[in-house]
């Protein structure tokens, strides 16, 4: 009597464990989320379709691209309806150094996708295959994919499509990318429509932790904002105030920086100092060297023609058809050029640096660098300025840390707008004619 007690006792519980146990054992496991697919990469972004559309729209009519219309929010979202995409969420993007990128978009609808890629048909010659039971679809003239799934839409264009097909597929519940969950975390550009986050290596080994960058733009110009946390200080600030060339707006071509840089001297540990060490040396620039003659003052300016004085030597023919040398001056115009930099008691070693290894040319009594006009000098003992006129241009007090370059017609302006120990914000100006040249985008 007491075993069949005992034997009921058992089957009871044992079925009673059985019932608690059966929704785990026999559950589904739960389907990874959009984002537990992202893949890693040096770049990763996201960006919110419809709002960008929106932003750039002025800028589109304003230029009259061709192709605005198919780049409206209106017609983005009505397509994205159409095809069962959707673009009212976040898009997210990927990106590496060697040029293949892609990007997977939220599918609202899975059952209209085919549609889209029939549609696609008419244009490119798509075909499909299929991987670990996957269907994907090729285009293997430009080596571009798309896969898609009941919530997702994969796209990739590169020549490693394998190893990020896997990441997309084989994602679990829960498993977001470390790099996308540290990304996806930062408050900064919080607002903006489209932000870039850098896992590249090249700024790692400068120390950089974190790199961000946002757009923004009017009609006039497309505004590339970024965002730089280094793991250890810059050792670097900007100075209160310094001297700068007073014209240098107007140049084709300028740099101006007012750094205060004594800490960075301190440490040829930093990465960031060893990075641009390296730098130097592959150009033959003794950037040591510079760094202890540079007092953090650097005015460039290159741009419009001087008009400067030349000596040079004719032969003459006398009454009796004698020849002889006669030396004569003219006026000749020369690219206006001219540097202005801010030194220390170790600027003369820096010089000779620069002359040994032939960057810096010494003609009697003016100077060139490289492929520059014959430069007059000033020297003293806190600053060195060379020049091809007869004067040196006016210096002004000056706060701005600005680079001007202008390459093909089109002027990209560079700014240091706010450089803190451990963080640094700056922006790039590029005009929209120069994104959108002859209609195209190059």
């Amino acid at each position: 009597m007491i075993r069949k007690t005992i034997t009921i006792v058992i089957l009871a519980s044992a079925l009673g464990a059985f019932l608690y146990l059966k929704p785990f054992l026999f559950q589904k496991p739960t389907p990874p989320r959009l984002i537990d697919r992202l893949p890693s990469a040096d770049f990763i972004g996201k960006a919110n379709v419809l709002d960008l559309a929106r932003e750039t729209s002025g800028m589109m009519y304003y230029h009259k691209i061709p192709f605005r219309d198919f780049t409206s929010y209106e017609f983005l979202l009505g397509q994205g309806k159409m095809y069962g995409l959707n673009l009212q969420k976040q898009v997210y993007l990927f990106g590496n150094e060697s040029g293949d990128w892609g990007c997977l978009i939220e599918v609202s609808d899975s059952s209209k996708i085919n549609q889209g890629i029939e549609r696609l048909r008419k244009f490119i010659s798509i075909d499909d295959t299929t991987i670990n039971e996957h269907q994907i679809f090729r285009y293997k003239q430009e080596k571009m994919y798309i896969h898609y799934g009941r919530n997702y839409l994969f796209f990739y264009k590169g020549s490693d499509y394998k190893t990020y097909f896997d990441q997309v597929t084989k994602a679990k519940y829960l498993g977001i990318n470390k790099s996308w969950k540290t990304f996806l975390s930062k408050k900064q550009f919080k607002s903006e429509y489209l932000v870039i986050y850098s896992n590249w290596n090249r700024l790692k080994n400068m120390g950089i932790k974190t790199a961000m960058f946002a757009h923004d733009s009017d009609s006039l110009s497309f505004n590339l904002k970024s965002y730089f946390r280094k793991e250890t200080p810059f050792y670097i600030k900007k100075k209160e105030i310094g001297e700068g060339y007073k014209n240098i707006e107007n140049a084709t071509k300028s740099i101006e920086l007012h750094l205060e840089i004594s800490e960075l001297r301190k440490h040829p540990e930093d990465k960031l100092y060893i990075e641009l060490s390296k730098i130097g040396k592959r150009f033959g620039f003794p950037f040591v060297d510079f760094l202890k003659a540079w007092n953090g003052d650097l005015s460039f300016m290159e741009g419009g023609m001087q008009t400067v004085q030349e000596t040079y030597i004719e032969t003459e023919l006398d009454e009796d058809f004698n020849t002889a040398e006669v030396e004569k001056t003219r006026e000749i115009l020369v690219p206006g050029y001219s540097i202005y930099i801010s030194s220390t008691l170790d600027a003369p070693v820096f010089i000779n640096k620069l002359i040994n290894k032939g960057i810096l040319r010494h003609e009697e009594n003016n100077y060139r660098f490289l492929f520059s006009p014959l430069l007059y000098a000033t020297i003293n003992k806190t600053s060195y300025q060379f020049y091809s006129g007869k004067k040196a241009p006016k210096k002004v007090e000056s706060t701005r840390n600005q680079i001007i370059w202008t390459k093909e017609g089109t002027r990209y302006v560079f700014n240091i707008d706010s450089l803190t120990t451990y963080e640094s914000y700056g922006s790039l100006q590029i005009p929209v004619k120069r994104i959108f040249r002859k209609n195209k985008l190059i």
